[in-house]
This record gives C-alpha cells, sequence and structure tokens, in this order.
C-alpha cells in the first residue's frame, strides 16, 4: 500500500469504518465513479473490528426475495473478487446444511428452498439418508433431543479469507487514490440544516462533501451524532476454533434449533459460533456460558469431538434490527448515508454493500436493490422479516 498522506482539511467522500463494507465503498467509488478525494477514517486500525472477527461463510440461501437477491449478487461478486483485486481472498466452495430437527422447520426449509430456486439460487431440501451422504461424521440417530429429519442443501456455498478482503480493498483503493486513516477517531459530526458539513475527529476537524456511516456494532451510536435514531440493539457475538485437525468435516453445517454451526477450515481447525449473547453490550469479551452450551450443542451433532481441544474464542458487536435486515442508503439528512444493521451476516455481503452503496453516494439514489432495506422502513411498518439471516425460519 502507498503511504499514507497527511490528513487534509476536506474530502469530497468521508467514510467512517475500515471494515470491509467501508474500504469496498471507498473501493468502488475510486474505480467505478471516479471520486478521488476520498478518506476512510477508523479508530483502530484496517479490517479489525468486525471484518476480522467474523466465521467467514459466504451464501445466499435466505428467506425473503429481496434478501436472496442481494446475497445472490454478492455471491456472484465474492467468485471473481480475487481476479478483480489482484488478490488471493482463499475464496473456497463448500457445500452449506442448515439442519432441520422438527416438522416445522422441514416446512420452513421447503419455503426457503422455493424462494431460492424461483430467483435462480441453488437450494434444495433433502432428506436424512442424503444428509447423512454428505456428512458421514454427523451423528443420525433419534435417541437424541433434536434429531435430524432433514436439511436445506445450498451447494454453492462457501467462504473466504476475511482478513484478504479487507486488505484486498484496500490496497487497491489506496492505490487508485483512498485515503485510509487508521487511529483516528470520529467523535462528532457538525450539522447545519439538513446536511453535515464536517466530521469531528482526535486529529482534527474534516469538511466533508458526503458522509457514509459504516461501522457495524457502534452505528446506533455514531447515528447519534448526525441527530438519527436507528432501529438497533448491540449484542456481542462469539465464535471460537478447535485445535487443527486432519480434513473431517466437508460442508458448512447450521442448526437453527440448537444455535450453532461449524465448518471445518485449510489449517484444520473447526470453525464454530452459536447465537448472540441475550442482552445488550459493546464489548468483544468472551465467556464461559457461551463456551459450554456450544460444545453440548455440537457434541450432540458430533460426539467424537468430545477430546478435541479449543485453541481460539473470540467476540464481535452485532447491531440487529427487529426484522433481521440491514438499513442501508440514504437518510433524511442529505449528504448521510448508513450501512448499519447487519447482526450476524455482514461479511458475506461486503462485495454487494461496497458496490451499490458506492452507487448510492455517487448518483444520491437509492438503488432499487437498496430500497427494502431503507431507513425509514420501520416508521412505515414495511419490514423485511428476514428470518432465514439467522438460519432459522418462522
Amino acid at each position: 500500500m502507498p503511504a499514507t498522506p497527511d490528513l487534509r482539511k476536506s474530502y469530497d467522500v468521508v467514510i467512517i469504518g475500515a471494515g470491509g463494507h467501508g474500504l469496498a465503498t471507498a473501493h468502488a467509488l475510486a474505480t467505478t465513479w471516479g471520486v478521488r478525494r476520498i478518506a476512510v477514517l477508523d479508530k483502530g486500525y484496517l479490517g479489525g473490528g468486525n471484518t476480522a472477527r467474523n466465521t467467514a461463510i459466504v451464501r445466499a440461501n435466505y428467506l425473503t426475495p429481496e434478501g436472496v437477491t442481494f446475497y445472490k449478487e454478492s455471491m456472484s461478486l465474492f467468485e471473481t473478487l480475487s481476479q478483480e483485486l489482484d488478490f488471493n481472498i482463499m475464496y473456497t466452495r463448500k457445500p452449506h446444511l442448515t439442519l432441520a430437527h422438527t416438522d416445522a422447520s422441514v416446512r420452513t426449509m421447503r419455503w426457503r428452498a422455493e424462494v431460492n430456486k424461483h430467483l435462480g439460487v441453488a437450494s434444495e431440501l433433502i432428506d436424512e439418508a442424503k444428509v447423512a451422504a454428505i456428512e458421514p461424521c454427523l451423528n443420525m440417530s433419534r435417541d437424541v433431543r433434536y434429531p435430524i429429519l432433514g436439511a436445506l442443501h445450498h451447494p454453492v456455498g462457501g467462504t473466504a479469507r476475511h482478513d484478504a478482503v479487507a486488505w484486498g480493498y484496500a490496497i487497491r483503493g489506496a492505490q487508485a487514490g483512498v485515503e485510509i486513516h487508521q487511529l483516528t477517531e470520529v467523535t462528532g459530526l457538525r450539522v447545519e440544516g439538513t446536511r453535515v458539513r464536517a466530521v469531528e475527529t482526535t486529529r482534527g476537524t474534516i469538511e466533508a462533501g458526503q458522509v457514509v456511516q459504516a461501522v457495524a456494532g457502534a452505528s446506533s451510536l455514531m447515528a447519534r451524532h448526525a441527530g438519527l435514531r436507528l432501529a438497533l440493539r448491540t449484542v456481542p457475538l462469539q465464535a471460537c476454533v478447535s485445535q487443527p485437525l486432519k480434513p473431517v468435516i466437508n460442508s458448512i453445517i447450521v442448526s437453527g434449533s440448537l444455535h450453532c454451526y461449524i465448518w471445518q477450515s485449510q489449517r484444520g481447525e473447526l470453525v464454530m459460533g452459536g447465537a448472540v449473547d441475550p442482552y445488550p453490550l459493546w464489548s468483544t469479551r468472551s465467556t464461559l456460558d457461551f463456551k459450554e452450551g456450544l460444545m453440548a450443542h455440537m457434541l450432540e451433532l458430533f460426539p467424537f469431538l468430545a477430546e478435541v481441544r479449543m485453541m481460539r474464542q473470540w467476540a464481535g458487536m452485532a447491531d440487529m434490527t427487529p426484522d433481521f435486515a440491514p438499513i442501508m442508503g440514504k437518510t433524511p439528512l442529505d449528504n448521510y448515508y448508513i450501512d448499519a444493521g447487519w447482526g450476524t451476516w455482514g461479511f458475506k455481503a461486503t462485495p454487494v454493500c461496497g458496490k451499490r452503496m458506492a452507487e448510492c453516494v455517487a448518483t444520491d439514489t437509492q438503488p432499487d436493490i437498496l430500497k427494502p432495506f431503507r431507513h425509514d422502513r420501520f416508521t412505515h411498518f414495511d419490514q423485511v422479516g428476514e428470518a432465514g439471516a439467522a438460519s432459522v425460519g418462522s
């Protein structure tokens, strides 16, 4: 990356947050729309927030037409992202299995499969025999609390190296003129009428033509500086990895009933996670309670893991909306744009978010694909209801 120059007094676009979404938006603004005076600000370091704390899963098997359409485009962009950035993001195809343990969840998986197929996304409901054939190590016994009755099979799921995605966008963006200012905390926004005139930071005040907020778990706090109230609740989301093992799990396996998921990385680690913590908190600490609960569920699915040791545990801050869908695009302020509400599924949206948020900023219009996720949908009771976002449906 080229050296970062001194902070200027003004920029055409200021992006708050140097995570995957902020960097992808900056990259698209510079390379697609020809915007040259762009500053990306972060109170920490490049890609050090939720981008560095997720579990790198990519999929498009959502529940609503709006969600499926959005993530279908994101997956198509992931397929060629290494070539576009000339940087290996280690994108790997992996089948995705969302397990069904009850008759109700079987009906929901059938519903999701039909929505997916209608919109051109490979997805189907499979029975127990096919689940066992794809994942021989799964415990298919009926003598457990939640027996496996079938699964939603998404053969085109995948994973990507999360920090490599951030680095790739940062390097190519910086080469196109984007300035990435780390350790530069935004402390306030200077609002005059219906416009944000300047961004106040720990390194001085910057005048801005347009401002994009992409700060994940801190979204509601940052929006307050702009005088906006977001329909968000921030809760910790924890994950962990085991010691490396020889290849044993072929797919990404998710259980909504057990609130857990698992896949095996290229290094052999078992990457595991579960539901968000049940209380709001702006913290990235790990807890014993999460670890104990998750391991109980994992051993129901894979009893042979009983002697495997956990190697590393961490947490991120998930910004959850009432309808489990993001908040994207224009706001009541003329030149302030929001990218928030990603909860547990923000990483897999990185390429499409950068592409479409850049379009929104450059044209000052809400792209059609982002209209369902507009800021004011909660006041108009026009919610999306993307329960498939957390790999469950109701």
